[in-house]
């Protein structure tokens, strides 16, 4: 009996090694049969994923690098004032010439009331730049606004050939202007010095000329009819009477190439009777002249 005993733990023993190895490996089958039968392995688990991979890469897709780049010229360009825009056009004329020309060809004309703007803020600039309190007319308040004061003296000297013929064709643009022009220049101020006081006279004698260069010209053209559009002549006349005489050589230039502007006078006589100019201008414009001389009653 113990023999048969020692027997068979001694078969058990002999065949152990393999007999044991045989059961783990089984049992470690049966664990990856169970493990293989894991939700990890399941279709929708991979399915979902796959979404949100997909979806995690449109959200990457749809967001642009954000980084710092200059502006288009077109947004540059609202963003400047008049003055930098000037200040600009004008420094890329300076070092390109041929980019000035095609402005210069291309830009609208100056109208009248813009340059009169343009003389008006000049004017406002010289306004302000004198001193509180104190003599305005003193040699320290000159000194004061000196350079404000050249700076709307050039301004006028620059826009008012621009107004003038030839380069200006129509009379009454260049009288609309020469008129404007005239009333800045009726109020520039007057100085206690004498030597102070010559750039107005300098002022009043220039434009002067220019108001006789335009009735010359206006009355080559339709015997100067053209000058009594807007009552000129008598605008004129009110500029000298403003700068106590300084422009009469102009008043003069008016009358000499249209006499009968001066007012009524003897024209010539028939028959004992005079015609007066006036008279003629009057039915000039009325539309009923006649060279048949009126039938005096009586006579």
């Amino acid at each position: 009996m113990a023999n048969r005993k020692r027997k068979a733990d001694d078969d058990e023993y002999a065949a152990g090694p393999d007999a044991y190895g045989s059961h783990e490996s089984n049992s470690s089958g049966d664990g990856d049969d169970r493990m293989s039968a894991s939700p990890s392995n399941s279709p929708a688990l991979g399915l979902r994923a796959s979404q949100q991979a997909s979806h995690h890469r449109q959200v990457k897709r749809a967001r642009p690098n954000v980084t710092g780049r200059p502006l288009a010229l077109s947004r540059l360009l609202e963003t400047l004032d008049a003055q930098a825009l000037r200040t600009v056009l004008g420094s890329l004329c300076e070092r390109h010439p041929e980019i000035g020309t095609e402005v210069v060809s291309t830009a609208p004309r100056p109208s009248v009331s813009s340059a009169l703007n343009v003389l008006s803020y000049y004017e406002s600039c010289l306004k302000a730049s004198f001193p509180f309190g104190g003599n305005p007319s003193s040699d320290y308040a000159y000194n004061r606004v000196k350079q404000p004061l050249a700076e709307l003296l050039n301004a006028l000297n620059d826009f008012t050939p621009h107004f003038l013929p030839p380069n200006e064709s129509q009379a009454s643009t260049s009288l609309s202007f020469l008129d404007g022009a005239t009333e800045i220049v009726h109020r520039l101020p007057a100085w206690d010095s004498f030597q102070n006081n010559l750039q107005k006279q300098t002022a009043y004698e220039e434009i002067s000329k220019a108001w006789a260069l335009v009735v010359r010209e206006a009355a080559k053209r339709g015997g100067g009819i053209q000058l009594q559009y807007g009552g000129w002549d008598q605008k004129l006349a009110k500029h000298n009477e403003r700068a106590d005489g300084r422009m009469q050589s102009a008043v003069n230039d008016l009358r000499s190439n249209l006499g009968w502007i001066g007012g009524p006078q003897p024209l010539c006589s028939s028959g004992g009777a005079q015609v007066e100019v006036g008279s003629i201008r009057h039915q000039l414009f009325s539309g009923t002249y006649s060279t048949i001389p009126p039938v005096r009653v009586g006579q």
